[in-house]
């Protein structure tokens, strides 16, 4: 795990130190550099794989192709063996860095189709005079880019391109307007104009006479309705056993996040297949005597009981998170009102480790969230509309409305009429029209922008459907985006078994109906891992991996909600409309907590204009 950066042009040894100390967090073991006068590429080192001679950017045999990458090759054993037989020769002892460069050679742009791994790479191919940009197939790793008096510039992280002399800071107001409704900045646009987002398995090709890109690699639903239960739990464990199998390999101590929820716990227990010491767990518990919170510490112990593991708890409070959440702010360089809590946690993890493996992607695999729980059920709603209407459901009609409740459909069908894109955009957080007064700029069609990602979709079931828009954008926009930013703020590196190529692949085939089953969330997964687990743990509630912010903001933070969102600090940015700010403030503090999550994204937005915009 690195921190890579670089641009085009004549040599600027001392802008490229500038842009690669911006990301020092992401590697504070070593740096490397390589400039020639018409390329110039930066990178901070974070040392798993090769620990000795695994350094970057890493070259060819005649120095004509030159390299840098952030993340891990996972089956970088497998290609080196190949590429020896190849008559490739290698300088590293096992770097999985320089397969790279020799794959390169050998298979052209294609190259990428072999590799098994997380990743933002840039490799300049001196032949030609071209750079690549390219980014893993589901967006773990981050890549940003500018054009800039026709050179690109480029970084893991967007503080590299800001660290550039050439580039002019100034907010995107199209992307903030849609950051109200997402909680998240979509790709390919940034909170900063010109600055891009290399899409999930997309590559940029940039030479002087020409940029263009490419999507290398899509996820694709065809569902198999013919898969029998007991063949697709055997598959799942099958490929999660080697996935997680592969993302051992690394030469340094190594962990495990461990919420006592299902996802992480089934990761902790495969991993005890395959070493004979304790691993290394962490959970995430809190001061206040928050009910819903502590069956987290419960589970985790007990799976930690069950498996042998080395266990630490990291306690947090309300304070911490109000005296920590501009360098929060910091880390992602943009507004982001989701999850965070792997920043906390993450420092803890750094004193025992520098890897840690997570349950990331199982949601948005099997099917977890209030949309995908919301997805069969307002379909067959609309189908069965007139037999409800005059009260004549049958019991397995009945079956097919679960987990949601009558009314909560009634509401969605009427301000939707059944519509996916509709009834998706009313359960996101403001609506286009709520943004008018709200927002100072040109308010952005969200909606449409929503509308465009399911007109681009594969899947035919209901539920599939939603996981595949939501696998294109929320999931490399917010989820990936919180656990890699946070994480390596404080140079940890984190890799999800669950977000292997093959599993994904697969289980895109598996119908919607087996994953959330008679309203039960990711039955199939459930029914594969449930012998691997202790009693209980398939059937606890969904929590999730979150802080209690909106606990905390109605009791203990009101005052500091108060000061962010206060008439000076937001005058002094002219981005959200004081009065209309204060109406939500307002009726949040005075009971209506269903503003909450509005609130929080109020303040995210405004705390970033503090810290990027003064």
């Amino acid at each position: 795990m690195c921190g890579i950066c670089g641009f085009t042009g004549t040599n600027g040894k001392d802008i490229l130190i500038s842009m690669t100390n911006a990301v020092i967090h992401r590697g504070p073991d070593e740096d490397g550099y390589y400039s020639n006068g018409k390329i110039n590429l930066g990178f901070r080192r974070l040392s798993i794989i090769d620990v000795e001679t695994g350094h970057q950017p890493v070259h060819n045999e005649d120095n004509s192709i030159w390299a840098i990458f952030n993340g891990e090759i996972y089956n970088f054993l497998e290609l080196r063996e190949d590429l020896g037989k190849n008559g490739h020769r290698f300088y590293t002892d096992h770097s999985d860095s320089e397969v790279l460069v020799h794959l390169y050679e050998d298979y052209g742009h294609n190259f990428v189709n072999l590799l098994n791994g997380m990743f933002a790479i840039a490799l300049w191919d001196g032949r030609k005079e071209e750079l690549l940009l390219i980014r893993d197939r589901m967006g773990v790793k981050p890549i940003f880019y500018a054009l800039i008096n026709g050179n690109i510039v480029f970084g893991s992280e967007i503080k590299s391109i800001l660290a550039h002399p050439d580039y002019t800071r100034s907010p995107n107001l199209e992307s903030l307007s849609h950051y109200l409704t997402f909680k998240n900045i979509p790709a390919p646009f940034t909170a900063f104009k010109d600055i891009n987002s290399l899409l999930p398995g997309e590559m940029l090709f940039y030479s002087r006479e020409n940029i263009k890109k490419n999507k290398w690699w899509t996820i694709s639903f065809k569902e198999n309705e013919h898969y029998r239960e007991e063949e697709v739990k055997e598959r799942i464990i099958e490929l999660l056993v080697d996935s997680t199998r592969l993302r051992m390999r690394c030469d340094v101590p190594f962990g495990a996040y461990l919420s006592g929820g299902m996802d992480s716990s089934t990761i902790v227990a495969i991993m005890a297949r395959f070493t004979d010491n304790p691993i290394k767990t962490f959970c995430l518990g809190y001061e206040d005597d928050l009910k819903h919170k502590e069956a987290d510490l419960y589970f985790a112990r007990k799976v930690s009981s069950l498996y042998g593991t080395e266990h630490h708890e990291y306690i947090m409070s309300h304070q911490e998170l109000m005296d920590d959440i501009e360098d929060v702010i910091k880390s992602f360089d943009q507004p982001f009102s989701g999850t965070i809590s792997t920043f906390f946690l993450s420092k803890l993890i750094k004193k025992h480790v520098k890897v840690a493996l997570s349950g990331d992607g199982a949601d948005e695999l099997f099917g977890s969230y209030l949309t995908h729980r919301t997805a069969q059920p307002i379909y067959y709603y609309n189908l069965l509309y007139n037999k409800i209407k005059s009260g004549q459901l049958n019991e397995d009609e009945k079956k097919l409305l679960a987990p949601c409740d009558m009314d909560y459909l009634d509401k969605l069908f009427k301000v939707s009429y059944g519509n996916e894109a509709k009834w998706k955009y009313n359960l996101c957080l403001f609506t286009d029209n709520e943004k008018e007064n709200l927002f100072n700029g040109e308010i952005k069609n969200s909606f449409k922008l929503l509308k465009k990602q399911f007109n681009k979709l594969t899947a035919r079931n209901p539920l599939n459907r939603i996981l595949e828009m939501e696998w294109n954008t929320q999931l490399p926009d917010q989820v990936l985006a919180f656990v890699d930013f946070l994480s390596m703020a404080h140079s940890v590196e984190v890799r999800s078994p669950f977000l292997d190529y093959r599993l994904v692949e697969f289980v895109a085939t598996i119908s919607g109906k087996m994953k959330i089953k008679d309203g039960n969330v990711k039955d199939i997964l459930k029914k594969a891992v449930e012998p691997l687990l202790p009693e209980g743990i398939t059937r606890r509630k969904k929590e999730g991996f979150v802080l209690p912010i909106y606990d905390w903001m109605a009791v203990k933070m009101v005052d500091f909600c108060k000061e962010v969102l206060s008439e000076k600090n937001l005058n002094k940015h002219d981005i959200l409309n004081f009065h209309e700010t204060k109406v939500i403030l307002d009726n949040y503090i005075s009971g209506n907590r269903r503003l909450a999550g509005k609130v929080w994204n109020l303040m995210m937005l405004q705390l970033w204009l503090k810290n990027y915009f003064g």
